[in-house]
């Protein structure tokens, strides 16, 4: 039986580096959104109201908006998670 080819501890170590580089990049913009919008430009927000709802924009990104934002960052995460595998560790191909 041949040993299967295992990534280099050079490549798991680029890995993690970039793994948390993306995490702290994705988490900075939902923290912005959840506790900036929601919280600290609620005031500004509030000017603009959504068309059709007549809810204000700060109350909506502090109910709904941060959720939305989140999934959505954690879909980034998953296609940038998915092509680092594939390039440095070797992960299959689609």
């Amino acid at each position: 039986m041949s040993k299967p080819n295992l990534p280099s501890e050079e490549a798991k170590s680029l890995y993690w580096r970039k793994n948390l580089t993306w995490l702290g990049i994705l988490l900075s913009i939902w923290f912005v959104v959840s506790y900036g919008c929601g919280i600290l430009f609620v005031d500004q927000l509030d000017k603009i109201r959504i068309p059709g709802t007549g809810f204000k924009l700060g109350f909506w990104f502090a109910q709904q908006g941060s959720i939305y934002v989140f999934l959505v960052l954690i879909g980034v995460y998953v296609v940038v998670m998915n092509r680092l595998d594939r390039q440095l560790l070797g992960g299959e191909q689609d």
